[in-house]
């Protein structure tokens, strides 16, 4: 059981030394897309650093975004962290079956995962700054702001969501 986090479908667009582009041929799965790319087709580095957020959020919380909705208004995993973050209430997130003696690890990937799904693409983080603090509590961490959501976002406000949201589906246009 040693998993790995190889690709989240951007890779594949890129060419050698590229960092960032638009394109028209949306891949991957809904739920895990940064909003910029989903809703407009705009990549960069930060694009999987958002996927990578979300997933860190995904493992800490013990249930996939596509299968989360949390209240009667269907709240999203991360409408939910943001929200639990934001009133101090994040150990909410934190799945019962996770060791309680790692609380202050698990705290610290629930912070990085929500500095990783910023809406403003430039303050999300690096992959390699993730690794960074992620391997090192000395460094303090910057205090996320409200995350990008697909459904709450100003990325994709005027846009309909996608009717394959969540399903893994992919589109062209």
């Amino acid at each position: 059981m040693n998993p790995k986090i190889s690709d989240f479908g951007i890779a594949r667009l890129f060419v050698p030394d590229q960092t960032q582009g638009n394109t028209s041929q949306i891949v991957g799965t809904y739920g895990y897309m940064a909003p910029e790319y989903a809703f407009h087709g705009h990549f960069s580095v930060k694009s999987d650093v958002y996927s990578f957020g979300l997933l860190v959020l995904e493992i800490v919380y013990g249930q996939k975004n596509s299968c989360f909705r949390h209240g009667e208004n269907g709240e999203d995993l991360l409408s939910f962290a943001w929200r639990s973050w934001r009133e101090g209430t994040a150990s909410n997130l934190i799945d019962p079956t996770l060791k309680t003696d790692s609380r202050n690890e698990i705290m610290r990937c629930i912070h990085i995962g929500l500095l990783c799904v910023q809406e403003n693409v430039a303050d999300r983080p690096t992959m390699a700054s993730v690794i960074l603090t992620m391997n090192s509590y000395s460094l303090t961490l910057p205090v996320p702001s409200q995350p990008a959501f697909y459904l709450h976002s100003s990325i994709g406000s005027d846009m309909p969501l996608p009717s394959e949201y969540n399903s893994g589906a992919t589109r062209s246009d």
